[in-house]
């Protein structure tokens, strides 16, 4: 592939995220107005789709015949399907390219398509309509400590772990992009050595580092996807924090697994990364032993070479600090598989739904993707450089979970999942 920085007439660092290489797709609504529209990431801009279809520079006719980014959301154009999507970035490749004029020397257009992501030029909305929503729960090393905490050592994986990918599903009302700001829950809780549960704010609000992917194109009732043709149902992937109460879930999770402890609130970035701008960047992930039955089975466990890292920042700390750093090619179950599954049984997937990978984890203790595991349920405090240290997340705390992919001399981002957790809201008087 072309080196960003010398074929893009637009100047991008080297550590920018939104490269020519990349070009994810967003949603957004210009300073003073509100009708949002399609945008995708260039470097510090966006680049307004809406603007390039009415100019003809990006034609209909070439991917579906009407004009879909004028929509505030990505559904229009990813039910289009792969062909659509792989001809639009096609074009958008092209015309930023240094040797493509027709955007690069039209400065009237120029002046009405390309906006600075900075200095409160842009907002940011979430960029898709999500029907449904699926968290899986994929990473092996997540699932081992979180079982021997429960369970013990010996029994820290379910016997079915092995054999399929687990998941539970979430709500997709409560998916929020990127900034909101997050309540701290209420619900029902067992405080340690009492016998009767309280409702009261949740005190071991967690963070959760995941990845999510969107469908694209969905399947009939009734009618599986094979893990073969998966990622041809799916449009691209954003970074994922799942957060969680771990007290209102330690209460309630039997017999049917979470609940409120979940449906509180889900953040996602705001920019989708397309499929073929991850392909680069596909690796194997963890060898899957016993062999998955043969409707799993995808040859070398495929995913991608995603680093992932998480920052906390109290209101007392003067700048953010690392905690965790993981990445995507530690997933046991990888999305075709997670896919496959899905829809073994004839579930309909539609356009919009969001698959959740569950949180990241790997092997080393900083590698682990939520408090409950950087802690050990809270036994071991997370020291904080600036002072202090956390079991759980405090009231003002904010949570930033970044990601790419690395290259010789560019990388393709996902930008950012970020927000801050607030005071529970005043009980109702009865």
């Amino acid at each position: 592939m072309s080196d960003a920085r010398r074929n893009s007439y637009l100047p991008i660092p080297a550590d920018s995220h939104f490269p020519l290489e990349n070009l994810p797709l967003g949603v957004f609504q210009k300073r003073g107005e509100t009708k949002a529209r399609v945008g995708v990431a260039i470097g510090d801009q966006v680049l307004d789709l809406a603007v390039l279809e009415e100019s003809r520079l990006l034609d209909p006719a070439a991917y579906g015949g009407s004009p879909v980014f004028h929509h505030a959301a990505l559904n229009p154009f990813m039910a289009l399907g792969k062909g659509a999507w792989r001809t639009v970035r096609s074009r958008l490749q092209e015309l930023l390219s240094e040797q493509e004029p027709a955007l690069r020397d039209n400065a009237a257009l120029r002046e009405r398509a390309i906006v600075p992501q900075s200095q409160g030029q842009v907002q940011m909305l979430l960029p898709v309509e999500i029907g449904d929503y699926t968290d899986f729960y994929s990473s092996r090393e997540h699932a081992t400590n979180v079982g021997t905490m429960l369970r013990g050592k010996e029994n820290a994986l379910n016997p079915n772990w092995l054999h399929l990918p687990v998941a539970y599903h979430g709500r997709a009302s409560s998916v929020v992009v990127s900034g909101t700001e997050i309540q701290r829950p209420r619900g029902q809780r067992l405080p340690p050595g009492e016998s009767q549960p309280k409702f009261a704010p949740s005190g071991a609000v967690d963070f959760e580092l995941e990845m999510g992917f969107l469908i694209g194109t969905g399947n009939r009732l009734g009618q599986p996807i094979p893990a073969a043709e998966a990622l041809n149902h799916v449009f691209g992937a954003v970074l994922v924090n799942d957060w969680s109460a771990r007290d209102i879930q330690k209460w309630e999770y039997a017999p049917l697994g979470p609940f409120l402890s979940k449906n509180f609130a889900t953040s996602i970035s705001p920019w989708v990364v397309m499929l073929d701008a991850l392909a680069p960047f596909q690796t194997e992930g963890p060898r899957q032993d016993p062999p998955p039955l043969p409707y799993l089975q995808t040859p070398h466990n495929p995913t991608w070479d995603v680093q992932l890292e998480v920052t906390l920042q109290s209101e007392a700390m003067r700048q953010p600090q690392r905690i965790s750093a993981s990445n995507l090619r530690h997933l046991y179950w990888n999305i075709q598989q997670q896919v496959a599954h899905h829809t073994c049984g004839g579930c309909n997937l539609r356009t919009g739904d969001l698959l959740a990978t569950g949180t990241i984890s790997s092997s080393a203790p900083d590698s682990r993707g939520s408090l409950l595991e950087l802690t050990w349920g809270g036994e071991q405090p997370l020291q904080l450089a600036e002072g202090g240290q956390r079991r759980f997340l405090e009231d003002g705390d904010r949570v930033t979970i970044t990601g790419w992919c690395q290259a010789a001399g560019y990388r393709v981002g996902f930008g950012e999942v970020t927000g801050k957790l607030l005071a529970a809201h005043r009980a109702a008087t009865p």
